[in-house]
Order: structure tokens, then sequence, then C-alpha cells
């Protein structure tokens, strides 16, 4: 952890002293009218990830400004590609604040570059949503990391498992920080429910051949297999599963939703893989509306309307929401207001912000792939941000309202992992 406690007012009436403290993103207002900053992949090593939440970011965008705008203004947009580079993020994001004077950014899949980008973000005080599903911890007074965390997935499908199959877990997970922490979730999920781990490996992620994990998973035979593997190398996992006969049942927080493999996979790749989700296209839209529908018609060559694009399309109306209430684009307004909590009515269900954690209660399930990829979800279940709000340091280590604080916090902070 970094960064003691410091009084959010003492910060502010630094700025208002002159202490050095730059807020070059707060004011807003680089054009003629408010803009913001769209930085998603669409090239690169995660164009099938980023794409879709590009797309889902500019239709917010349109329909607000095809319904009026905000506050009768009609907002523009700034989306360079990134593509999937770090150091290009880092310079677009610091154009973006320095020149541009955004109001708000959309940016990064990765948590390597959420962090590669997160010393600009805090040097300016930019307001900043990052969407990704991801490890989790991020206490950070001006970020807003709305997507699901690992605490949030796994919560809901690694008990699901359990109960349906026993309680023998082996964990395969990507060796680098997310696929780590996401182990560490796994364990404390055991460890407070009772469940065995009967074999941990961590994959590098330039890995593409498996034989010798399947082998260590046959000779342990346990009950289910979580799985945190990302990218494409560790794609391959699931056909040589399939080809090895490796049937064993698979909880996840990193496939289906994000990459559609279900889609890209032919079967049975995919049997009885489990995910905990927040959003999937087949869900639809809970609202009763075309979310889905209306995702095609703007872009008719979309590939698949994922879990993250999900997060961004809430998102920009969550903050379009706190713009109108607070009466103005300033962002230190916006996040006052954000910081208040916000409900809104999103495609997957009610979506609500705990405005002490910047994080969001989502409504998660457990989607299941079929022999065929098809796909079907248990009754939604909403799940809190429980971690930083109660668990850490007995819900007294992030409350964003009282605190200033740009940190992670993780579970061993908390766990004994």
């Amino acid at each position: 952890m970094t960064n003691p406690n410091v009084s959010r007012r003492s910060v502010l009436a630094a700025a208002g002293t002159g202490l050095g403290i730059s807020l070059a993103g707060c004011t807003g207002g680089g054009s003629d009218g408010p803009t913001v900053g769209i930085l998603e992949d669409r090239s690169g090593e995660f164009q099938l990830n980023g794409t879709s939440k590009w797309q889902a970011t500019k239709m917010a965008l349109d329909e607000i400004n095809e319904d009026g705008g905000i506050l009768g203004e009609e907002v523009e947009y700034i989306d360079p590609d990134p593509q999937s580079d770090n150091q290009r993020y880092q310079e677009l994001t610091e154009q973006l604040i320095l020149q541009d004077e955004i109001d708000a950014l959309w940016a990064g899949y990765s948590s390597a570059t959420r962090e590669a980008i997160r010393p600009i973000i805090n040097d300016n005080d930019q307001l900043y949503f990052y969407t990704t599903q991801y490890e989790g911890g991020v206490c950070d007074d001006t970020i807003f990391p709305v997507g699901a965390t690992a605490r949030q997935q796994l919560g809901i499908v690694t008990p699901y498992l359990a109960d349906q199959y026993g309680e023998d877990i082996y964990i395969i997970a990507a060796d680098y920080n997310f696929g780590q922490l996401s182990g560490d979730w796994v364990n404390i999920l055991a460890d407070e429910e009772g469940y065995n781990i009967v074999g941990e490996e961590y994959i590098p992620l330039d890995e593409t051949d498996f034989s010798s994990v399947i082998n260590r998973i046959q000779e342990e035979d346990p009950d289910f297999i979580m799985s945190m593997l990302v990218g494409n190398n560790h794609e391959n996992f699931y056909d040589q599963r399939a080809s090895n006969d490796l049937m064993i049942p698979i909880g996840t927080s990193t496939t289906l939703a994000q990459g559609y493999e279900h889609r890209r996979y032919d079967p049975p790749a995919l049997t009885d893989v489990y995910a905990g989700v927040s959003y999937m296209e087949e869900l639809g839209d809970e609202r009763g509306e075309n979310f889905v529908d209306d995702f095609y018609d703007r872009f008719e060559d979309a590939n698949y309307l994922n879990q993250e694009a999900h997060n961004n399309y809430f998102s920009v109306y969550m903050w379009r929401d706190a713009v109108e209430e607070a009466g103005t684009f300033d962002q230190e307004a916006v996040i006052e207001v954000l910081e208040e909590g916000v409900d809104i009515s999103a495609p997957s269900g009610e979506i609500t912000l705990d405005g002490a954690t910047h994080h969001v209660t989502h409504q998660m399930r457990v989607a299941h792939a079929d022999e065929d990829h098809e796909i079907s979800f248990t009754d939604p279940e909403p799940i809190e941000p429980t971690f930083l709000r109660e668990e850490v340091e007995d819900g007294a280590g992030c409350n964003l309202r009282e605190d200033s604080m740009t940190t992670q916090y993780e579970p061993g902070d908390v766990y004994d992992v």
C-alpha cells in the first residue's frame, strides 16, 4: 500500500493556496463544449476486447447527444487508438488532459495499462472510469473502477461449483498480478468455506502448450478447476483440454464474457465452463429495451457485445446523471455527486455505485456453456464491493468521501495468503 490517509478537505485547501496540486484536468472545456476522452484498444493484443468497449462508449454518447446532450450541450469525444501500447497510452492520456482538457476519460483494458496511466491521472486529478473486470482493491480519488472485481466474480462461481460438483479445486492462473491475486481470492474463498485446494499453478503468459498441466490435473482428479488464464496464448488450453478428454468442469472469471470463446471455438472445447459474470450479450436487456439490437444496428460488423462494453455503456450514463445533478461539468463537483452514491438502471439490471469506494454493486450471475456452447444463466444476485468497504481495516481502509488516497489494497493486506 502507498499514500497514508490525507483529509480530502486538506487537499482542497492546499489547492486553494497554490501548494503545487495540479488541477489541469479539473476545469475542462478545451473545446467550445464538453469533451471526453476514449482510449480503448482497436488494434494490438487487446483489440478483441477493446473494440467493443470503444463502440459501446460511442453508442452511449451518441444516444445522449441525439437526446439533447447534457445540460443542453452536445458532448464531443476524442478517441485515438492506443494500439494496446502502454507508452502510447501514457502519451495520449497526457495529451487528452493537458491539451484537450477533457471532462472525463474512459481508458484501457488491462490492469497494466491502468497502472501505467494512473500516475498521470493522479497528478492531474482527472476523472477516470476504468471498466474492465479486474483483481480489485484500487482506492483512488478520481478513479471509478466500475467493472466487477475478482471477489465478486469468483465469489459467485466458486461456491456454485462446489455445491454442484464437490469441494476439491485445482487452480490454474496467469503468472502476473491479476492471475496471482485472483488465485489468492480462490484460496480465501476455499478457506472460508472449507474447500480443498489440491493443486495450484501459475502459467507464463507466453505459454501455449498445456500438456504437462493437463497431465497434472488428471493425476489430481479435482472436482473442478478454477481457471484465471488470460490472453490468446492461454486460450489454447481449452482446445487441448477437449483433445485430452479433460472434461472436468471449469470455473472462471476470464473466459466467455470478455473474449466470447464460446463463439470463436468449436464445441466441445468450452463444455461445462462456468463463469462469474456481470453481463454477456446473451442476457439481452433486463430493462425491456433493445440494447443488443441497437448496438448491432450501429455497428453492423461488431463481433460481440462483451461484459466490459456494457460497463462502458452504463458508466457514461452514470456520468451524465452526475453532471446533470451537479449542474456543471466541473470534475470536482461531479465526483462529489458520484460519491453520494448513484443508482442506475442498466441492461444487466439495477446498478449501485458505492460512493465511498468508487466501486459498484453488480448483478452477478453464473453463466454456463453446454456441450454445444449454448449459454444459460443462474438468477441474478447483487454482490456488493465488500472488500474495500467492509474488509480492509475493518471498513476504515477506503472511504474516499473523507480521505484522499491513491493506493491499491491486496488480499494479503487483510488475509493470510
